[in-house]
């Protein structure tokens, strides 16, 4: 029984968190339209149509929202700290036409909630300068000073929302994503997050061989597996919130403790080379979630040690058939 007999949008549709949600909403009944410029790499889309559309293109945003009722917009050029480093035109570029061509697209197709999936890396650089970080507020947002441009596009993105939701009536909503991983999600080829770089070096090496990691290790991080923010996602679009909430884990961790915990899983004894040259981002980001919990009566249940050892696992399988 189809939820509504709708149809929801997903852009992103073929990349990491947009390919879980496509899953999550057909298992409660929605009829899908995945959109992206390239399907699953891992696994074959549950979507019921997907439209392959470049959506820095207008007439295509306007071809993807036709008829749907709510959008979850995770279309974007990203990466890990590395390629976020390096490049910037092509990701305020591209992302800023995405992200105004789905908003105009929405509001012109009367569209009832539309999704945005902001970043942790909109947070200023002055609230990050330690690794013991108590936790980002939503508020801590302003006075802005993100560390990237890719902060400061999400930022604008946001104001984009909060204006199209003020001027037309669009219900905007608006996530602030803390480091998300698991499986099925990209874990080579230079735009992977740190979990699944490390599972990927820790799966290559030999028993106590040494890998090289960014930064000194002490950097800190909080990590929130894909699961738990499907459901934060889900939930914040059922509700009346308009602005913007941090999804993500509240416990802060050092890179050092990843390594560790990987490490434990795999059963290998790990050694590690540490390259300070190479970007290593801010100095310490955690999520605080009160707002979430309060307001979504939302919080993650996946433990890091469960959700980093379904991770490791997954990776393990796909270095293995690369090398078969």
């Amino acid at each position: 029984m189809t939820n509504m007999n709708k149809t929801v949008l997903v852009t992103g549709a073929g990349g990491f968190i947009g390919h879980h949600m496509v899953s999550y909403l057909k298992e409660r009944g929605y009829i899908v339209r995945g959109v992206d410029i390239k399907k699953p790499e891992f696994e074959s889309t549950k979507a019921d149509e997907f439209f392959l559309l470049d959506l820095r293109n207008k007439n295509n945003a306007m071809k993807a929202t036709k008829g749907v009722v709510d959008v979850y917009n995770f279309a974007a050029n990203m990466g890990g700290v590395g390629y976020i480093d390096k490049v910037h035109a092509h990701i305020l570029h591209d992302n800023l036409l995405i992200n105004i061509n789905m908003l105009e697209a929405s509001a012109q197709e009367k569209v009832k909630r539309f999704f945005f999936s902001s970043s942790a890396c909109v947070y200023p650089r002055r609230k990050q300068l330690s690794t013991a970080n108590k936790g980002l507020c939503e508020k801590d947002a302003f006075p802005a000073d993100p560390d990237t441009v890719y902060g400061w596009e999400k930022l604008t993105s946001e104001q984009l929302c909060l204006a199209y939701y003020q001027d037309y009536g669009l219900q905007t909503h608006v996530a602030r994503f803390h480091n998300i991983y698991g499986p099925l999600g990209t874990w080579n080829g230079g735009r992977e997050k740190s979990p699944a770089a490390i599972c990927r070096k820790i799966v290559q090496a030999k028993k106590k061989d040494s890998i090289e990691v960014w930064g000194d290790g002490k950097q800190t991080r909080s990590y929130c597996y894909i699961d738990d923010c499907i459901e934060g996602i889900y939930r914040l679009m059922q509700s009346d919130i308009t602005t913007p909430l941090n999804i993500g884990s509240d416990r802060l961790v050092s890179i050092n403790d990843l390594i560790y915990i990987i490490s434990s899983i795999s059963g290998k004894t790990i050694h590690v080379r540490y390259d300070v040259s190479q970007p290593q981002g801010v100095r310490g980001r955690n999520a605080n979630i009160e707002a979430a919990k309060k307001l979504l009566h939302w919080d993650p249940k996946t433990s890091l040690e469960s959700g980093l050892s379904i991770t490791y696992n997954w990776i393990e399988k796909q270095v293995k058939q690369e090398q078969s």
